[in-house]
């Protein structure tokens, strides 16, 4: 990304280097170039704050894995936690640059009804995955609007309270004998059906943080 684009971002390359001199250089594997400040300003500027996943008792930390990184790959800013059940997996950990846990902002909450809270307080509809009788098609339903995604654990699937406080529930429809996808999966074909959408739309095309925060988060980032 050039200066055209960075500035498309909502701050110029002049900016960031005037930031990274005042910032404070932390030692680790990636060196801080401008190719890399560029990069980093380029994903932040396609991230949708307004597009978010929620996680409930979600055991397996591969699935966990998996679920971060299709999250990144969508721009999706933030992902909400709920482990009331299950022992939350160590998956969330910022270990390593290679990790999508690195970049993705994570919000842990004891119970589903206190994260319900908080998305709507945030304008958010929230739609749970299940197959009921009255269950939206995932391809006939609307996902440019700010939407909570919630998957549930991998044998019980959303809790009780889960799918009576959502909003709606969505279903993936499928054609062979079994009936149901494995959570990360299921949660990668919703998330990129949720982007063909956006794309559409051309919510990856203008910056939907402002520029303070886009700087910011810049800052931390290359600090990470």
């Amino acid at each position: 990304m050039g200066e055209r684009e960075a500035s498309a971002a909502g701050f110029g390359a002049a900016d960031r280097r005037a930031l990274a001199k005042a910032s404070p250089v932390k030692e680790h594997r990636w060196p801080r170039t401008e190719r890399r400040q560029e990069r980093i300003a380029g994903v932040l500027a396609r991230r949708q704050p307004d597009l978010t996943v929620v996680l409930e008792n979600v055991h397996d930390p591969h699935n966990v894995s998996a679920v971060l990184r299709s999250c990144d790959g969508v721009g999706v800013l933030r992902v909400h936690t709920v482990y009331s059940e299950e022992e939350r997996p160590d998956a969330f950990a910022r270990t390593t640059s290679a990790s999508a846990a690195k970049w993705m902002e994570v919000v842990h909450h004891d119970a589903i009804e206190a994260c319900y809270d908080v998305l709507r307080r945030d304008g958010f509809r929230i739609l749970a995955t299940a197959l009921e009788g009255d269950s939206l098609d995932l391809y006939e339903t609307d996902l440019t609007a700010p939407t909570a995604l919630v998957f549930g654990n991998e044998m019980r699937g959303i809790s009780r309270a889960a799918g009576e406080g959502a909003d709606g529930t969505l279903f993936i429809p499928m054609m062979g004998m079994v009936q149901s996808l494995n959570i990360s999966v299921a949660c990668a074909v919703t998330l990129y059906e949720a982007l063909r959408q956006r794309r559409v739309a051309g919510t990856y095309d203008v910056p939907r943080l402002d520029a303070a925060t886009l700087m910011g988060m810049e800052t931390d980032w290359l600090n990470r």
